[in-house]
This record gives structure tokens, C-alpha cells and sequence, in this order.
């Protein structure tokens, strides 16, 4: 059953860039954004105001602005610009990659920014993911024409984004439920990309069926399928389980693209991603040995905290209130979901 659990959480997940791949080619990116992110907060600001009303209670208003400053980056400035990539012509492999370096930079900048310490096998592993990244894009680069050589900056910007939610949340004290979470961070991209299509004249959707399908798409199969059964196996297998299959979302979606969209799969494409998935590997050990050593209780805790975290790492979540009472947990917290390509 864990088996085809993970399989099925890995194809939801990964099918949020199949899916901004198919509107690409039918609307604008503000206006495919629009349209997937109204319904969805049309749905949560239901659910948030009848069965969800308990998960409010002790919240703050400078929580809840604490919160869409969070989902603006973490989804609206992070989907814009991937979006934007795919629609630009950037392959969907090679911007799912990009954006699983997240962890990894979030990582490495916990040091200068946070002076948590940061292991040389961690910085190997940072150096290692961006050689990958840079062998992809070479390749992808190299196989489409009529790209722009700067489109392939556009996704990095996305990651970026998604680092410096990372940390903004990150300073926040506030147990806020991922249901509050999801709900704010909708409503604010709702928001946010309605009024981006108003000014730009892409309010009115497409009578095109291949748009619909998109946003049907990623409501039902990227959102509401990533993000159940992110929180399904979570429950199930824990954190390492989770963040370990997050970083299978870039060789399943290179695939998935070339055979569905025929986008560039080679020699070269291969072994960019399969330098991609030994960074990942070369940074759990260097995490695992930095659990043995018998330096400051503190900056461990913390080490682990940036290794462990996936696109998105809210201090304290539903997940983590239900194992441990303590503010001090020295315990990793999951990845929580972002609502961007690989999710919803």
C-alpha cells in the first residue's frame, strides 16, 4: 500500500508542470493563474468558514499577514515565473529540476544568513545539484530553438522566491494549521493574479477545451491530489519518507514531458538529473553524520532543521503539534506543500 501510495503522491505532484505545460500553449500565464487559483479559494474559504472555523481560533491578524506575505511568494511570485518559463518554451523537466534546488540553497544560505553551521559534505552536495542543474540546461537549451537564453533565469527567480518563504516563515512563532495556511495562501494568489489578468487584459478564459482541461487539471489531480496525499504519507512513513520522494518530481516530470510533449530527453539530460539525485543523497549524509557529532545542541538542531526541509518548511505544523508539546523540538519538520507546479 506505501508503495502505491508514493507512486500515486509522485504523479500528482509532478503532474502540476504537465499541466502548466498544457494551458501554456491556450492563455496568457495571469489568466491560466487566475482561473485555477478562484476556484480553489472559492472551495477553502468555504470549507475555512463552516467545518475549518476551530483551526482560526488564537490566530492574530499580524499571523494571518505574516501568512499571505508567505503565500505571495511562495505561490504567487514562484508560479508566475515558472509558469512563465514553461510558457516561454523552457522544457518542463528542466524547470522542475531548478525548482527542487530550493532545499538545497535554502540550505546552504542558512549559513551566512542564520549562522547555523553548514557541513563541506552539504556544500558538496549544493555544488553538485547546481552541476546538474547546469548540465540539464545546457542540454535543454542546446535541443530548443527560438528560446531565449534568458528564459532559463526565469525559474531560478521561482526558486529564490520559494527560499525566501522559506525563511519568512521560518520567523514566525505562531502554530498556524496547514488548512490556514492553504486557505490564506490561495486566496492571496486569487487576488493577486485576478488583478495582474484585469490590468492585463486576460480576465475572459479562452473558449479553447485544452484550457479548461489544464485547469481541471490542477485543481483536482495537482492540488487536492499532491496535497492529500503529501499529508497522507506524511502520516504514514514521516518526514524523510516524504522529502525522499520530493526529489524524484524532476526525473519523473523530464520523462513524462518528453514522452507527452516530446521535449529533449538524452545522454546529457540523464546524467544532469542523475547528479541532481546523488546531491540529494550526498546532502542526507552529511545531515546524518552532522546528528553524531557532539558540537552545539543548537546549531544541530538547526543544521537538521534546513537539511530536512522541502519546498516549503513552516515552523510548526499540524504534523508536528500532534508528536511533541515542546516549542524546542530539535525534531525535522515537513516539507509543507506550496502550491506551486509540483503541488497545485
Amino acid at each position: 500500500m506505501n508503495i502505491l501510495l508514493s507512486i500515486a503522491f509522485v504523479g500528482a505532484w509532478s503532474s502540476g508542470f504537465i499541466g502548466a505545460k498544457l494551458g501554456s500553449g491556450s492563455a496568457s500565464t495571469v489568466t491560466l493563474l487566475m482561473w485555477r487559483f478562484l476556484p480553489l479559494a472559492l472551495v477553502l474559504g468555504a470549507v475555512a468558514l463552516t467545518t475549518a472555523r476551530s483551526s482560526w481560533r488564537g490566530l492574530a491578524p499580524r499571523d494571518l499577514f505574516r501568512q499571505a506575505g508567505v503565500g505571495l511568494l511562495s505561490q504567487s511570485g514562484y508560479l508566475l515565473t515558472v509558469y512563465y518559463a514553461i510558457e516561454l518554451g523552457v522544457s518542463s523537466g528542466t524547470t522542475a529540476l531548478i525548482d527542487g534546488t530550493q532545499p538545497l540553497v535554502a540550505g546552504a544560505l542558512a549559513g551566512p544568513l542564520l549562522g547555523v553551521a553548514v557541513s563541506r559534505t552539504q556544500w558538496l552536495g549544493l555544488g553538485l545539484g547546481v552541476a546538474g542543474v547546469a548540465v540539464v540546461t545546457t542540454a535543454d537549451a542546446g535541443a530548443t530553438t527560438g528560446v531565449a537564453w534568458w528564459a532559463y533565469l526565469v525559474p531560478f527567480l521561482g526558486m529564490l522566491s520559494l527560499v525566501a518563504a522559506t525563511f519568512l516563515d521560518r520567523r514566525s512563532r505562531a502554530d498556524v494549521g496547514p488548512m490556514v495556511s492553504m486557505t490564506v495562501h490561495a486566496v492571496t494568489s486569487a487576488v493577486v493574479f485576478t488583478v495582474l489578468a484585469a490590468v492585463g487584459g486576460g480576465l475572459t478564459p479562452p473558449a479553447d477545451g485544452s484550457f479548461w482541461t489544464a485547469v481541471v487539471w490542477l485543481v483536482t489531480l495537482s492540488t487536492f491530489g499532491g496535497y492529500g496525499l503529501y499529508w497522507l504519507i506524511l502520516r504514514r512513513s514521516g518526514v524523510t519518507e516524504v522529502n525522499t520522494l520530493m526529489f524524484l518530481m524532476a526525473p519523473v516530470t523530464a520523462v513524462w514531458g518528453a514522452l507527452m510533449f516530446g521535449e529533449p530527453f538524452g545522454a546529457q539530460t540523464a546524467a544532469g538529473l542523475g547528479l541532481g539525485l546523488l546531491a540529494v543523497a550526498v546532502v542526507h549524509r552529511g545531515d546524518r553524520g552532522g546528528r553524531s557529532d557532539r558540537g552545539d545542541l543548537r546549531a544541530r538542531g538547526a543544521r537538521r532543521r534546513f537539511a530536512a526541509a522541502g519546498p516549503l518548511t513552516p515552523r510548526r505544523s499540524a504534523w508536528h503539534r500532534a508528536r511533541s508539546s515542546s516549542r524546542r523540538s530539535e525534531r525535522p519538520v515537513p516539507a509543507m506543500p506550496t502550491g506551486g507546479p509540483g503541488e497545485g
